[in-house]
Order: structure tokens, then sequence, then C-alpha cells
């Protein structure tokens, strides 16, 4: 199927948020998941189907600053 990740169509094979992180090798603590246009709880990756055309973005916490 057919999904935009960060704003660029992708090919995937994953049926879920939780399928697609483990198979992008992204660690589910490290990042919070927008699935079209909403935020999720982390408890809700494994349950949220992905579906063609959907819309991912992967945001990532940075440390830094001074």
């Amino acid at each position: 199927m057919q999904v935009k990740i960060n704003g660029k169509p992708e090919e995937i094979q994953a049926k879920t948020v939780l399928d697609l992180l483990q198979t992008k090798e992204i660690e589910p603590q490290m990042v919070s998941v927008e699935h079209n246009q909403k935020i999720l709880e982390k408890e809700e990756f494994a349950t949220t189907p992905l579906k063609d055309g959907d819309a991912i973005e992967f945001l990532y916490y940075m440390g830094g600053g001074g």
C-alpha cells in the first residue's frame, strides 16, 4: 500500500503503526507518531491499522540547548 511518511510517498507492507516502526527499526519509546493529523498514544501503536493513503509523521525527541 502507498502511504506518506514525513511527507514522502512510500510503499509499505506494514499492517499497523507498530509494524511500521519495527520495519524501520525505530524504537517506539523514542518517537511520537502522528497518524492522519492525530498524535497517537504509545498504547495505540499496535492497534492502529494503516490504510492506503494514510499520512504518518515521526516526531523525534531532540536534546540539547544551552
